[in-house]
């Protein structure tokens, strides 16, 4: 395939970067990422959940994990603050009776205190604040965060200068100390850094425009240069390898 070949090939794959819910189906058999995490976020989900649970899924994307659990409606909530996700979990979630509210979980939850007896939260903002208001006491608080030197390695790859890190602050021991200064018991609490695979560098473009927060001012016209070093990469090694940070925590509220 010529230089040529390959920019139109990564041309298409960045006029196609743009996904409903958290979809990543457009590239599922060319990538592949946290493969062996030492904890299990469903498995520890279903582990607690207990069908008389009122529950909270925040950031909860299209609600596409929440409907998998198969609680309740009336006793399910969730939040979302993506625009086009919101529509989706309007068009999904209230007619099914679940409690669906479009906000950010990095504001206040738009629920009274002491809601629920289990808020989860997978790779979206929260303030802990929030956490200990709308937990009942006794209320369970479980979340797998992306860390801050999440695709670190990738984004050196891509973007010259890198930019600073997104997220700074996104690492397992501050985000514990956080709960704990207000009185959270933390259960659990693990991190994990994990390799991501790429079979093609046109599923890494796709990837680098749909997590633009991480690849900010990423194009394929701008960065074609090193998107040629990434394909002599995937040429000599057979893959694009980076690296997935991860963190797991879960906390009760005492009381």
């Amino acid at each position: 395939m010529t230089q040529n070949d390959l920019y139109l090939q990564w041309l298409s794959e960045e006029q196609a970067a743009y996904i409903h819910g958290w979809d990543f189906s457009h590239i599922q058999d060319r990538y592949e990422e946290c493969q062996s995490l030492p904890w299990d976020y469903g498995q520890a989900v279903h582990d607690l959940l207990r069908p008389t649970h009122r529950i909270l899924d925040m950031d909860t994307g299209g609600g596409e994990f929440l409907l998998s659990l198969g609680h309740p409606h009336s006793l399910t909530a969730a939040t979302e603050g993506y625009p086009p996700n919101i529509a989706l979990c309007r068009k999904v979630l209230l007619p099914l009776g679940i409690d669906f509210r479009g906000a950010d979980g990095g504001g206040p939850l738009p629920f009274p205190d002491e809601s629920f007896d289990l808020v989860l939260n997978r790779h979206g903002d929260y303030l802990p604040s929030e956490i200990l208001r709308v937990l009942k006491p006794g209320g369970i608080f479980l979340t797998q965060q992306v860390g801050a030197e999440n695709d670190r390695d990738l984004v050196e790859l891509l973007l010259n200068p890198a930019p600073p890190l997104p997220f700074p602050e996104q690492y397992l021991d501050i985000a514990r100390k956080k709960l704990e200064f207000l009185g959270l018991r933390i259960l659990k609490a693990q991190e994990s850094f994990q390799p991501i695979r790429f079979r093609d560098t046109g599923a890494l473009v796709w990837f680098a425009r749909i997590i633009a927060w991480e690849f900010p001012g990423f194009s394929v016209e701008t960065c074609r240069e090193q998107l040629l070093r990434a394909q002599a990469l995937l040429e000599r090694d057979g893959v694009i390898q980076g690296t997935a940070h991860r963190y797991f925590l879960v906390a009760e509220k005492v009381g």
